[in-house]
């Protein structure tokens, strides 16, 4: 396998990682995907292929797309090297999760509070970066959701519940699809942090991602996510992705959180 076949769009996808996808088309990513697919007026397809196992999302990328497999990732951050990404379709953010019963004064990763916090954390992400420059990782709690295969992210969310952790900080879009189903949490934007040391970014642009050099299908798709925006935007807001500045790139302000 290897060029794309005309009229057919062939999704590189994970089989079970909810609220991303699955091969019963309940994730956000499936539902992104019909639509893209059917504004291409093309069938679509899928190429599954476990996203956390070994090598986490890199090796799923090289065995998928750049193996030839498919022909596009769903989400993947605006401008990354992993991939040829089109214009971004939305913007999210990491987010502080706590119970709305503590009151906490959060409102960044500088807030004074949460030296007296046990915070939760995914590895292997910008906020783990955060907390190391501020001497704060090693009495942190460490969850590898990404990189665990057949774990739900609704895990971080029932480790604030119980008090494993006091604090939980991770991806929006990874818990937002379980928030209902947890109404005594409180979320709240994680702002990008410039006015000291380097620059940290927690907000980010999410693209589709195609192979490089596939300016043809990347094209195709910029218009359809132009044409199609506002129906993204609802099947993601259905899907509990919250929206944390514009599609241009622009962080804004935290909008609806609990």
């Amino acid at each position: 396998m290897g060029a794309r076949a005309e009229g057919t769009l062939r999704v590189c996808s994970d089989p079970a990682y909810l609220p991303y996808s699955n091969q019963e088309g309940q994730g956000f990513e499936n539902a992104v995907a019909k639509v893209v697919a059917d504004a291409l007026h093309d069938k679509l397809e899928y190429a599954w292929h476990e996203s956390r196992a070994e090598g986490g999302f890199e090796a799923f990328l090289g065995a998928t797309l750049g193996a030839g497999k498919c022909d596009v990732v769903m989400s993947i951050p605006y401008g990354s090297r992993q991939a040829q990404t089109t214009d971004p379709y939305y913007v999210s953010s990491y987010v502080f999760i706590f119970k709305k019963s503590k009151g906490y004064d959060i409102a960044s990763l500088d807030s004074p509070i949460l030296h007296k916090l046990k915070i939760g954390f995914e590895s292997e992400t910008p906020v783990q970066d955060g907390l190391q420059l501020r001497d704060m990782v090693v009495d942190a709690k460490a969850f590898d959701v990404a990189d665990t295969p057949g774990e739900s992210p609704r895990t971080m969310l029932q480790a604030v519940k119980d008090g494993t952790v006091d604090v939980m900080i991770t991806w929006e879009p990874a818990i937002g699809a379980f928030l209902s189903d947890y109404p005594d949490l409180k979320v709240v934007l994680v702002p990008n942090a410039r006015d000291m040391g380097p620059p940290e970014q927690y907000s980010f642009p999410m693209s589709m991602g195609v192979r490089e050099g596939d300016d043809a299908l990347m094209n195709k798709l910029n218009a359809a996510i132009k044409a199609h925006q506002a129906e993204l935007t609802q099947i993601l807001r259905q899907h509990g992705v919250r929206y944390y500045g514009d599609a241009s790139g622009n962080p804004g302000v935290n909008v609806g959180t609990q």
